[in-house]
């Protein structure tokens, strides 16, 4: 059955060098033998991978889909043989995708707990917005993602922490004045928050509704320091996690913080795993760390 493991190997490492000879020097087979290869596996697909010239090998439209693959099979395979092998949690190689809006502030005590407790463990962490979480978790790009739950079906989630909902606004603005900040007193005020490929910004538009507040559309941030900037500019009312707003937001001079005090001011934030993933004590002692973190950041944290 074709293409076998090292077919695709061979396909790869000709792309990634753009030549045959380099490439059998690389992986120490003869010219020939990975030229006849290739065009076994080019044979009985019936396409070209590649077109030889005196410029150099170039790899096809039909061929770059095939390296596209070929390096995703052999990246399962590795990493399978890495989970067989290894007697380390994740194989050896967690691979945690994250929120932004949690990641700078929530990670630290994690991963200083992680290399505490297992040395061995390699961390590898991406922050995303919620959609290309959700599509990493889906994918196995990611073996554990920590974001909202009820935006990622088919997955296990386990709740790690209840975040509160604070507001920013510019020092001369009327909510400045305020010790808290309710829903009465959003009623007409322009709210500022992110693009709707997070849930915050579902969040805020499900506030506006309750409070009569005006989520803005002449601005969507890209970050939360992209909204407190607009905030302190006068432009609205910045909607901010609890994380981002004590841990930074707080400390900024051209804004005010107070916190959200109304129904639904807040997010939940689980540890998501995927649905075929079954649970072990690798899992088990993830959460636990994680949950200690987020408690150790005075974190609403999630009964076990």
């Amino acid at each position: 059955m074709r293409p076998t493991l090292r077919q695709l190997e061979y396909i790869v490492t000709v792309h990634q060098l753009g030549s045959f000879s380099l490439a059998a020097d690389m992986l120490n087979v003869s010219q020939p033998s990975l030229s006849s290869q290739i065009a076994a596996v080019e044979a009985d697909f019936g396409v070209r991978l590649f077109m030889r010239g005196r410029g150099g090998t170039q790899t096809t439209a039909k061929g770059l889909e095939c390296v596209r693959r070929a390096q995703r099979i052999l990246t399962e395979v590795k990493t399978l043989r890495s989970v067989m092998t290894s007697v380390l949690p994740f194989g050896g190689r967690l691979r945690l995708g994250v929120l932004p809006s949690i990641g700078p502030y929530l990670l630290p005590q994690v991963m200083h707990s992680l290399h505490r407790d297992q040395p061995d463990l390699r961390v590898v962490v991406r922050e995303e917005n919620t959609l290309s979480l959700d599509e990493g978790i889906r994918n196995g790009r990611f073996d554990a993602i920590i974001s909202t739950p009820e935006d990622h079906p088919n997955t296990w989630p386990h709740p790690l922490f209840t975040e509160a909902l604070w507001v920013a606004v510019t020092t001369d603005h009327p909510i400045a004045s305020l010790e808290r900040v309710g829903a009465a007193d959003l009623a007409g005020q322009r709210l500022l928050t992110l693009d709707t490929g997070h849930r915050l910004a579902r969040i805020v538009y499900g506030l506006a509704g309750l409070s009569g507040g005006i989520v803005s559309d002449d601005y969507e941030g890209t970050s939360l320091d992209s909204i407190l900037l607009m905030a302190a500019t006068g432009a609205g009312v910045a909607v901010l996690p609890d994380l981002f707003a004590r841990r930074q937001a707080i400390h900024r001079e051209e804004v005010v913080v107070r916190p959200l005090v109304m129904p639904d001011a807040n997010r939940g934030i689980s540890l998501l795993f995927p649905r075929d993933q079954p649970s072990d004590d690798s899992h088990k002692r993830l959460i636990s760390t994680i949950r200690n973190a987020a408690e150790s950041l005075d974190l609403a944290v999630s009964d076990p």
